[in-house]
């Protein structure tokens, strides 16, 4: 869904509605992001077709080369002589620098290759390490029951942050082993480049001189803000992997039974929890449209798509969640959370994604976040993502950890059903 709406560019303002300002800031931003790329592409392009225009017409020119002098104020022939004007450099400063900054950015490139293949084999090594620590643990067969699920988390966590410590300590130290090499590499390359100038004639392009400085200024810039892009999202990236890591060892750890479509399902209400025949498979083959545009719609993609995966079920039981409603609106939904407390929550079935709306309780009003379930996953839309295998998955995670930072929601208490029957009934007919 979010890929499609940075290719369009476009988002439905019923689907804008159902988004808070916390989802609305992060998607126009990654908008945004998406339009500078676009821009820098076609500023790319124009500037090759510039080039290659400006080629072609000094070959047309080649047969009639004139010169016209520049001229100052005063109407006579403008000249400068590089070093008496006030500021210039002399000639030797400023081939000095040259050969100075030539040595630094040849080194600077060698380092930082050296540091991609010693950060490959750092990430490779405490990969590794992880993944034969969980290994061991499954291969234990630990038995982990409610009353120690905080126990097995607190215990995964402790093992990631040992493991994170120690990759940490060996990336600093990788890091200063390449800085030291780095130093000396350019101190060879300077006297390199000094010896080779000093045997080599001085050249007499002045222009020449000036874009070298320019681009290496310019390339020294680029350079440092790539670099300094690069520490940022590589630090995003190590602490979402950490939580995607954990959210799949719970989810792994406390998988429940799966399905069959010929199975009972029990149905909750506010009364009694009746079960309910799941009629065979249809005969016609499945294909979803692009977006959900009928109830009649949303009910097979549901029957088709979603009981398979075990959408609004209990953890290893056949009984629907507590939580889970039909396709209700928003404004049934906050009927339904009007006299609740804060914290309290329901899903139902979004209209205008395939997925679900999560609405919630808060202090001062309510919340909603639409979880999007195109995918082989459920996430929450809009906020960087979790990825959870099942919808149950997603909301018991959430029940030990905050939605979003910002609002620290936290999933408390499930808003059961208060029709008869309840309103989910029609997915399961």
């Amino acid at each position: 869904m979010l890929q499609q709406i940075l290719r369009d560019m476009y988002i439905d303002p019923e689907l804008l509605a159902e988004l808070n300002e916390e989802q609305k800031q992060i998607l126009f931003y990654k908008m945004r992001e998406e339009q500078l790329r676009r821009w820098k592409e076609r500023e790319e392009k124009a500037r090759m077709e510039e080039a290659v225009l400006r080629k072609t017409a000094r070959r047309k020119q080649s047969n009639g080369k004139h010169v016209q002098w520049l001229r100052g104020k005063d109407g006579e022939v403008w000249v400068w002589v590089m070093g008496e004007a006030p500021g210039d450099k002399p000639y030797e400063q400023i081939s000095e620098e040259l050969i100075a900054e030539q040595a630094r950015q040849q080194a600077q490139k060698e380092a930082e290759e050296l540091w991609r293949q010693k950060e490959a084999e750092i990430t490779k090594k405490f990969r590794d390490a992880m993944a034969q620590e969980k290994a061991r643990i499954v291969a234990e067969k630990w038995k982990i029951e409610t009353e120690d699920r905080k126990a097995a988390k607190l215990e995964e966590e402790k093992i990631q942050e040992e493991l994170k410590k120690r990759e940490e300590e060996e990336r600093q130290k990788g890091e200063e082993q390449i800085r030291q090499q780095e130093e000396i590499r350019a101190r060879e390359l300077y006297l390199s480049l000094k010896q080779a100038q000093q045997h080599s004639q001085h050249s007499d392009d002045d222009q020449e001189w000036e874009e070298q400085l320019r681009r290496s200024k310019a390339a020294d810039e680029e350079r440092s803000h790539k670099a300094r892009r690069a520490r940022d999202e590589y630090r995003r990236q190590s602490l979402r992997a950490i939580q995607k890591g954990r959210v799949a060892g719970l989810s792994n750890l406390f998988q429940g039974t799966s399905l069959n479509s010929n199975q009972e399902i029990k149905l909750n209400n506010s009364s009694a929890r009746p079960l309910l025949s799941l009629s065979a498979a249809s005969s016609n083959i499945w294909e979803r449209p692009s977006r959900p545009f009928s109830r009649d719609v949303i009910i097979r993609w549901f029957k088709e798509e979603q009981i398979p995966r075990r959408a609004g079920f209990e953890r290893n039981t056949n009984r629907i969640a507590q939580w889970f409603h039909g396709i209700i609106s928003r404004q049934e939904a906050e009927e339904l959370l009007m006299n609740k407390s804060e914290g309290t929550f329901l899903v139902r079935i979004s209209e205008k994604i395939w997925g679900y709306a999560l609405s919630y309780r808060q202090q001062s009003g309510f919340k909603h976040f639409l979880v999007d379930a195109s995918g082989d996953f459920y996430s929450f839309l809009g906020v960087d993502p979790n990825r959870h295998a099942t919808l149950t998955d997603l909301i018991d995670f959430h029940k030990e950890e905050i939605i979003t930072s910002s609002g620290g929601e936290l999933l408390l208490e499930p808003c059961g059903q208060q029709k008869n029957p309840p309103d989910y009934s029609p997915l399961f007919e």
